[in-house]
């Protein structure tokens, strides 16, 4: 098998599994994947369904009203196209709440500064949190300027390498900076680039371990820290956020049995499709739900 039939075959490698495991393996999967190919770049059905979705039924938040609605309609629209066995199941998922929020600096002078809580993070307590700012270039920074944290702000000043080496800082900055002795911990966006557009996305905590507030700040905003640095012992930043957590919510899941494949067994489409709560989640996970739904429907 050459190099460029190998790359077309692994991503249908999960879809056959059941193939395999019936030991009946196609010799040649390259008219398959032509016509999978083929099908998903001419045609717009796939994307214009997307844009309904988006359009439809907006942030698609775990636990909403417009997910449990985008999720009905997941159904009909699976039903009309043919799938059989169309059902939504209900699981029990955490639900987390936006409140009011908001990072302000107090010295040199006041200012406002573009910021996102990270889903799961919790609220400050009431009147917000106000402390001098402890700026780090990351986990190994701030583990060797521990007795400086204690009380303070940590800022995690983190360069954009690749994503998966970097958002660690997203969701474990909150842990190692409670270890510190920090009262909350905040971060710059995981990404190369922005335009006064902080990223939300999740964090988590360990047990045993403090809970502190974490939002996210742009990526300019730890740059105006550094240089600012002589006053920071003397500056302070302000946290307000009211996330909490809430009662466990029972949402549904869609999922479908295609037609029976040529090689037996049943070939099954599911997929997450919900979003953060400040964007339509075009890209996640709309898109990915929509690409595993084109699949099977083709």
């Amino acid at each position: 098998m050459n190099l460029k039939r190998l790359l077309l075959c692994l991503p249908f490698g999960l879809a056959l599994a059941g193939v395999f495991a019936a030991g009946r393996v196609p010799a040649d999967y390259q008219p398959e994947a032509q016509r999978l190919m083929h099908a998903a770049t001419n045609s717009l059905f796939g994307f214009t369904r997307l844009a309904t979705m988006c359009d439809t039924f907006g942030p698609r938040f775990t636990g909403s009203k417009n997910l449990e609605s985008a999720i009905d309609w997941c159904l009909a629209e699976m039903k009309n196209d043919g799938f059989q066995n169309v059902r939504g199941e209900e699981v029990i998922v955490p639900r987390w709440v936006r409140g009011n929020e908001s990072v302000e600096l107090l010295s040199p002078r006041r200012r406002k500064l573009p910021m996102l809580g990270l889903g799961g993070s919790v609220g400050t307590p009431p009147g917000g949190i106000t402390a001098d700012v402890l700026v780090v270039t990351g986990f190994n920074d701030l583990k060797n300027r521990v007795a400086e944290a204690k009380g303070r702000i940590v800022l995690f000043n983190v360069p954009f390498t690749e994503y998966r080496e970097t958002v660690i800082v997203r969701t474990q900055g909150a842990v190692h900076a409670a270890r510190a002795g920090a009262l909350a911990s905040l971060i710059r966006s995981v990404g190369p680039f922005s335009m006064q557009t902080p990223h939300t996305g999740g964090m988590s905590y360990a047990d045993g371990v403090k809970k502190i507030p974490q939002p996210r700040s742009r990526l300019r905003t730890p740059t105006c820290f550094h240089a600012w640095r002589p006053a920071v012992s003397r500056s302070g930043a302000a946290e307000d956020g009211g996330a909490y957590t809430a009662r466990r919510y029972f949402a549904k899941r869609h999922r479908g049995d295609s037609w029976e494949g040529e090689a037996g067994g049943d070939r099954y489409c599911q997929r997450p499709h919900d979003s953060w709560d400040v964007g339509q989640g075009a890209m996640d996970d709309g898109g990915g739900c929509l690409a595993a739904w084109e699949g099977p429907r083709g």
